[in-house]
């Protein structure tokens, strides 16, 4: 599995320049909130991803008063050789380096390095719209299908240049045949991952939730999409006019969204704080557990704050849940450093701690 060796960040946030080696095993970053534990993180999902973990620009990335940032990477790979990745983002550039090689395609790095981030921003997936919830679907799926991540992309241009046509006013209904056809059969490879994703995620999901919160509830995934009603190009046919007089595409799997319940109730509105913290921790784990079985090996796992709204019963949970199971690098942030350290103590002798102040980093011997 891919391990972290070293990392190179600069002008990444609140990051001027930092160069920091990890522990193969678990790494613990303490301080203050604010002071750019998150960003750190954040600097090793974008290394995997090509992108942050957090729905914004790029150009928000970027440290006040320059004009871009850099993040460079060291990592042993799964053959036992070590392999250098770089991304340099700028005003209209992103440029992806691997051993000195440019990627003629970003897409082609998208799985090379898998990750999973559990972070306080996870409660959007439970709060705000159906968009979020498909970049969680798209967060999993594209790393380890590369068919979806490619429909997905084909999906998505078309669909820009529909909604374009149509906001327009000016559509040509040959033209927009031809794009629901190809619409169409890009949506296939979509509609099928994200339903084998659900049916994967609903059992691990509900055992992760059982063990953190100690079985008081019961928890569900589902999928909804349009598709589960009719074929795309039925759909559109049907809407042709509605989509005319509301300027944009208004079916599709564009619309598609996942259903999180408690009890048989949305958790949106019946969940505590500490039980969707709960659920969305079971949730990310999930995600790890399906990766690490696609892949064969475990991705990285980032788990920024995860400790915040839980309390010490399921943090005991938690903490039992990594230690008794074949995780590979992890990555803690805490702003309680006597909480983090007297809990990875007792999982490993293997950590690396790093004391955060203004966005420096600091190893603690």
């Amino acid at each position: 599995m891919p391990t972290l060796k070293k990392i190179v960040v600069q002008d990444f946030r609140n990051i001027a320049f930092q160069e920091i080696d990890f522990s193969p095993n678990v790494n613990c970053i303490s301080g203050n909130n604010g002071e750019g534990k998150t960003n750190l993180m954040d600097a090793v999902y974008y290394l995997s991803m090509t992108k942050s973990a957090f729905p914004a620009p790029d150009r928000f990335n970027w440290r006040y008063g320059t004009g871009g940032f850099t993040i460079g990477g060291t990592y042993l790979m799964e053959n036992g050789l070590e392999s250098r990745f770089s991304i340099k983002v700028g005003e209209g550039e992103k440029k992806l380096v691997r051993d000195d090689k440019p990627y003629a395609r970003i897409a082609e790095h998208i799985g090379v390095l898998p990750v999973v981030m559990v972070s306080p921003g996870d409660i959007s997936l439970v709060s705000e719209s159906g968009e979020e919830r498909r970049r969680f679907a798209n967060a999993v799926l594209s790393q380890m299908d590369r068919e979806y991540l490619a429909a997905t992309q084909t999906y998505n241009k078309l669909l820009a240049q529909r909604n374009k046509m149509l906001k327009d006013g000016v559509v040509d209904w040959d033209l927009v045949d031809v794009f629901d056809a190809r619409m169409a059969a890009a949506a296939v490879p979509v509609f099928e991952g994200r339903k084998r994703l659900t049916e994967e995620l609903r059992p691990i999901v509900g055992e992760y939730y059982r063990l953190i919160s100690g079985g008081s509830e019961t928890v569900s995934v589902e999928y909804r999409s349009d598709l589960f009603r009719n074929s795309l190009t039925g759909l559109f046919a049907a809407r042709r006019e509605r989509d005319l007089a509301l300027r944009y595409t208004s079916a599709g799997i564009q619309r598609d969204d996942f259903l999180f319940t408690m009890d048989g109730y949305p958790i949106r509105r019946c969940g505590s704080q500490g039980q969707q913290k709960s659920f969305l921790v079971s949730l990310k784990f999930a995600q790890y557990e399906i990766m690490k079985e696609g892949y064969g090996y475990a991705p990285m796992l980032l788990l920024d704050d995860v400790f915040d709204k839980l309390d010490m019963n399921r943090i005991a949970n938690l903490i039992s849940m990594v230690a008794g199971n074949d995780f590979g690098q992890i990555f803690i942030t805490d702003s309680n450093k006597v909480r983090l350290s007297g809990i990875v103590d007792r999982i490993t002798d293997d950590r690396a701690y790093f004391d955060t102040v203004g966005g420096v980093f600091t190893k603690v011997e």
